[in-house]
């Protein structure tokens, strides 16, 4: 069992959020790093990740409206979300931080990568929190998490 960190879960986002900072931190001062024919293509792709994960992440926060949340426990007197971005990914907030994440280390620096897949950790297990959270929470979670089976990533993961 995956521990909750907090009675709503709140060290998941101190970790999340410390990583963040990390990789933001990380790609400023590490500038540099990808040379040669690579650079363009990198930079091309972590433009496209970044930019996916600005869309995911902006579909999923506006699909959640008052029900938004940083920790995983839910909010009181919400419904659960199964529509919009919901309907392809469960988590789709996490995942569009997680492609934001790569996109600017593949602009910045390789040194960056380091802690993205760490926060890519620490977001699968915040996530797994959270779905502990959602069905003890909304009697429907089992049956829409057989439905919705990608987690954090449409199509992919």
């Amino acid at each position: 069992m995956i521990p909750r960190l907090g009675t709503r879960g709140q060290g998941w986002v101190v970790l999340q959020m410390t990583l963040l900072l990390v990789i933001a931190v990380v790609g400023v001062i590490g500038r540099g790093g990808w040379e040669g024919r690579a650079q363009v293509a990198v930079a091309l792709v972590g433009a496209l990740a970044l930019l996916g994960g600005l869309v995911l992440a902006a579909m999923a926060l506006t699909g959640l409206g008052p029900a938004l949340t940083a920790v995983p426990e839910p909010l009181k007197g919400q419904t659960l979300r199964t529509d919009g971005v919901y309907a392809v990914v469960r988590h789709p907030i996490y995942g569009g931080l997680m492609l934001m994440a790569l996109g600017f280390s593949l602009q910045t620096t390789p040194w960056a990568l380091a802690p993205t897949a760490a926060l890519a950790v620490v977001l699968d297990l915040k996530r797994r929190v959270e779905e502990d959270f959602l069905t003890v929470t909304y009697r429907g979670y089992p049956a829409y998490r057989r439905t919705v089976p990608k987690a954090l990533i449409p199509y992919l993961w």
